[in-house]
């Protein structure tokens, strides 16, 4: 089986061309500008990987890529913060919502088996923090231009899938964080789990300025996720919350961190400045993974010192590399 991936040079999309090319399957990552060198390099060998550099909004580009392929994950998307939004919305809305049709398209000329759409837990907007939890079924209330896109994003490639015959699942994802984050420009809301790595290579101790709990999980996970999916022969639900089931905060990663990296790690006292940020002023409620313990594998690291370990060892590996 071979896989397109739009968006795929993006640190999620890089995760589950990993997890896929793990399992024995092709992958085309196609996305505007290549993965890192080192991505391409560690595959090389492998023979699975195709990368194509192009526009998701480009029907032709689309179209060509698509060829002989079986699945597709759309995952193209500018993650944008107010500043962006109010300085460029018609490119946000452009890639979020109006590359569905060139990827639905193309999925349908090629008679695509599934279509995997990457959403996101923003798209429960206002919902996710006037509710204790978010089953799938929670009324969404997006406010921000980046959820109102991921909730339509949803809507279209569902009408879409209807009127082209092809089956279209769409997944909303936890908070991401780890291996091949980095800052590509397209994202402005970067982990802070990313932040406290980058904080470290500076040689700065571990200073957040909240503890931000969540649930938040590790982008191998969600990418192991996508691939069980992609090849399920009957998924029950047409949306999935994918996340872990727990929560924890960017404090308790942090010192999970602290302790393999021989530093320290603390909330900045008052008048301190921080050296780890987080993007996210409130916290949003945790997903409710009912339907993803029904149909898909459990997740790898659910808890905050198995995440920590594992990023930790794979920044070792890639990380001054892929950041910079």
């Amino acid at each position: 089986m071979t896989t397109l991936i739009l968006g795929g040079a993006g640190f999620v999309g890089l995760n589950i061309a990993e997890a896929l090319m793990a399992s024995g399957q092709s992958v085309v990552v196609f996305d505007r500008g290549a993965p890192p060198a080192a991505f391409t390099d560690h595959h090389a060998s492998s023979g699975r990987l195709t990368v194509i550099e192009g526009d998701a909004t480009d029907p032709a580009a689309v179209a060509a890529a698509a060829k002989g392929c079986d699945t597709l994950v759309h995952g193209a998307a500018i993650t944008a913060g107010a500043a962006r939004e109010a300085r460029d919305p018609a490119t946000i809305l452009a890639v979020n919502n109006g590359s569905l049709v060139p990827a639905l398209q193309a999925a349908r000329d090629e008679g695509m088996r599934r279509v995997v759409i990457l959403s996101s837990g923003s798209a429960y907007g206002e919902a996710g923090y006037t509710h204790d939890a978010l089953p799938e079924e929670t009324p969404c209330d997006p406010i921000a231009l980046y959820s109102i896109t991921k909730f339509a994003s949803e809507r279209i490639a569902r009408r879409l899938g209807e009127l082209y015959a092809v089956d279209v699942r769409v997944v909303r994802l936890s908070a991401v964080f780890g291996a091949w984050e980095r800052d590509t420009g397209v994202r402005d809301t970067l982990s802070p789990h990313f932040r406290m790595m980058s904080a470290l290579a500076r040689g700065e101790p571990l200073v957040l300025d909240r503890a931000a709990v969540r649930d938040w999980i590790y982008a191998p996970d969600v990418g192991a996720a996508i691939t069980a999916l992609l090849s399920h022969t009957g998924p029950r639900h047409p949306v999935y919350n994918i996340s872990t089931g727990q929560t924890w905060t960017v404090l308790d990663f942090a010192h999970a961190i602290a302790v393999l990296a021989g530093t320290t790690a603390a909330l900045a006292r008052p008048g301190e400045t921080p050296t780890v940020r987080v993007a996210e002023s409130r916290d949003r409620a945790p997903m409710v993974i009912t339907r993803m313990l029904d149909d898909l594998p459990p997740v790898a690291h659910p808890g905050c010192e198995a995440a920590a370990e594992a990023y930790w060892a794979w920044w070792q590996r890639f990380g001054p590399a892929v950041a910079g």
